[in-house]
C-alpha cells in the first residue's frame, strides 16, 4: 500500500471527493452546520478520510454550538499542531499526522479535562461505529 504522504496531487484527487479535497488537502473549512458527523452521538472511532488513520474517540466528542463537531483530545500521536496565521488570525491548526491532511483547528475554550476544543471538519472525518 502506497504511503499516504507519498501520494500525488491527482492521486489524492482520485481518492477524495471535491469536498474532502478542498478541506484535507487545500486547507479548507466546511459550511457551519453542514457536516455529516456534527450530530453523530453513537459509540465508536473518528478516522482521517484521507488514510483511515484513528484520530478521535466518540467519548471525547462533545456539543460546543459552533457548527463543527468538537473533541476535547485526539488519540495519542494522532494529529501535529500547526500555527496558522493565515485570514488575518493566528489558529492552532490540526493535521493528520499520517497524511498530512488538514482536520481543523484547536483552540483553548474547551471542557475538562483538557479545557482544549478540536474543532474539526465534518468531511475530513470517517466515523466507525462500535459493534
Amino acid at each position: 500500500m502506497t504511503d499516504p504522504a507519498d501520494l500525488s496531487d491527482a492521486e489524492w484527487r482520485e481518492r477524495l471527493d471535491e469536498d474532502a479535497y478542498h478541506v484535507l488537502r487545500e486547507r479548507g473549512t466546511e459550511p457551519k452546520f453542514s457536516g455529516d458527523h456534527l450530530d453523530q452521538k453513537a459509540d465508536g472511532t473518528y478516522a482521517c478520510a484521507g488514510c483511515g488513520a484513528t484520530l478521535f474517540e466518540s467519548d471525547t466528542k462533545f456539543g460546543s454550538g459552533t457548527g463543527w463537531p468538537s473533541f476535547y483530545d485526539a488519540v495519542d500521536g494522532a494529529v501535529e499542531l500547526e500555527t496558522d496565521s493565515r485570514h488575518g488570525m493566528q489558529r492552532t491548526e490540526v493535521l493528520c499526522a499520517q497524511c498530512g491532511g488538514h482536520l481543523g483547528h484547536v483552540f483553548e475554550d474547551g471542557p475538562d479535562p483538557t479545557g482544549e476544543r478540536y474543532c474539526i471538519n465534518s468531511v475530513a472525518l470517517d466515523f466507525d461505529a462500535e459493534d
